[in-house]
């Protein structure tokens, strides 16, 4: 059966979390490209790179250095995430099973949900303030609410629309943000634009791990969007296009934050620094902002859907939903979402940030055991029959080398992390740089891939899984 194009591809997605079938494929690899581009040149984005400058007191110079490696870094592991869709042909969280077993999986999903409500929840009240900011009749809850509705519209049509909304947003935001750094660069208002700050070991640090984790935040979902290609697409295109889209976007965003801030007087909110940094282009810059935080946002519904929907169907296994069920599932969580964002604190976004922090000492293990899983171990081959039987079917309800690697990939952070409930002993001694990421990935990986090896049944699954690979 040939595979159908884009065009005549439904628009409204009728698949969930279900495998699909090769009738249902559709699309083209550089689709990833304006993806991953378009979806990260945000306000939340900006936000983020600007800590680099106000809160890590780097200079410009350093600042940019920092968050290049650190997006370069990243990158990497979140385009071999997306590199597995057109294999697996299933979300990311539900192909976790194979790794940790039908019940085992069930806290990184919980926790990659719990994320990606926060990132949703945090986005809607930066587009209620560029709303306010563009008109200043509209109050910041209204702004709130009808950023919320946009992006619930965009997530409950689903992927297709997803894609086509980015592919415009990539010519569209890209154009407008190199005329933003132009003016910003010939209206610059501070005599200390390239000297405010200076490099410090632990703050560069700290920006690099910022941005790095920004890409590896991705990684629990980067592949549901590219689990639509057809399944002969290159792994190398696939990851060529999500890499280069996603720390190219990202990096340019996080650089646009720290550049605005240094060119407004210090003490500024960052966004407020960038209208006016912008100056007699910034309503414009802010519309774009507003629209590309209501589109990408969309992501992070659709994310926390596919989490929410994987948790049920772990105990309902007969049941995968239908565009119905995802479209009510997307409504309740927006509701919960608006009612939580209008009455956050001012400071909702740095308590997110460092939410995000915490979260993500326990995704980088999985991560690791992912990826190890997926490219050294089962090299792509996995039943996907099992992955959606309650059992675990040849895969288990819980894979006890996966959850020991997990646990000491965590373990082995604590003394490097520096987040808000914890800072451990490592990271006080150089100043409060967060190391927990590198740390973590790299003991995890190792580690796992000794653990799978040794496992008497691990010879069972590959063998399952050579039969296997679609239904």
């Amino acid at each position: 059966m040939a595979t159908p194009t884009a065009s005549s591809a439904p628009l409204i997605e009728k698949h969930t979390i279900g495998y699909v079938p090769p009738e249902d494929r559709h699309g083209k690899v550089r689709d990833l490209f304006t993806l991953w581009f378009g979806g990260n040149i945000a306000p939340l984005p900006i936000v983020t790179g600007a800590l680099g400058v106000q809160l890590f007191h780097l200079n410009l110079l350093w600042g940019i250095v920092a968050i290049l490696v650190g997006h370069l870094v990243g990158g990497v592991l979140m385009a071999l995430h997306s590199a597995q869709g057109p294999q697996m042909g299933i979300p990311q969280m539900i192909q976790s099973r194979a790794q940790f077993g039908s019940l085992g999986a069930l806290l990184v999903v919980l926790i990659a949900g719990v994320m990606y409500i926060g990132f949703f929840a945090s986005n809607i009240v930066l587009a209620g303030k560029s709303l306010h900011g563009v008109v200043d009749s509209v109050p910041v809850p209204v702004g709130i609410v009808i950023g919320a509705v946009g992006s619930g519209i965009i997530g409950i049509i689903g992927y297709r629309f997803i894609h086509v909304l980015n592919r415009i947003g990539t010519w569209v935001l890209g154009i407008g943000i190199v005329v933003g750094f132009g003016y910003i660069f010939t209206h610059i208002q501070t005599d200390d634009f390239l000297t405010r700050g200076s490099f410090n070991l632990s703050g560069w640090l700290a920006t690099v791990s910022l941005a790095a984790l920004w890409q590896i935040a991705f990684a629990p979902y980067v592949s549901d969007y590219s689990r639509y290609l057809p399944a002969d697409v290159k792994v190398s295109s696939t990851f060529w296009t999500t890499y280069l889209g996603s720390a190219l976007g990202s990096s340019l965003a996080f650089i646009f934050g720290a550049v605005a801030v240094l060119a407004t007087p210090v003490g500024m909110d960052t966004m407020d620094a960038v209208k006016l940094a912008t100056g007699s282009i910034g309503p414009l810059m802010l519309v774009l902002f507003l629209l590309s935080v209501i589109s990408h946002n969309a992501l992070n519904l659709y994310g926390a859907v596919l989490s929410l929907i994987t948790l049920v169907q772990t105990f309902a296994y007969r049941w995968i939903p239908t565009a119905k069920s995802r479209a009510v599932i997307s409504i309740i969580v927006l509701l919960a979402c608006c009612f939580a964002a209008v009455g956050a604190s001012k400071d909702f976004i740095g308590h997110f940030v460092d939410m995000v922090l915490v979260l993500l000492v326990v995704l980088v293990p999985w991560t690791a055991i992912n990826l190890i899983d997926f490219y050294a171990i089962h090299k792509g081959q996995y039943d996907i029959q099992s992955i959606f039987q309650v059992d675990g079917g040849i895969y288990g309800r819980y894979n006890p080398q996966a959850l020991l690697a997990y646990a000491i990939g965590i373990a082995v952070q604590i003394p490097f992390m520096n987040t808000p409930l914890y800072v451990g002993p490592v990271s006080a001694h150089i100043n409060g740089a967060d190391l927990s990421w590198l740390v973590g990935l790299l003991v995890t990986s190792p580690l796992y891939f000794w653990l799978a090896n040794r496992d008497t049944s691990y010879r069972r699954r590959m063998m399952g899984g050579k039969l296997a690979g679609s239904l």
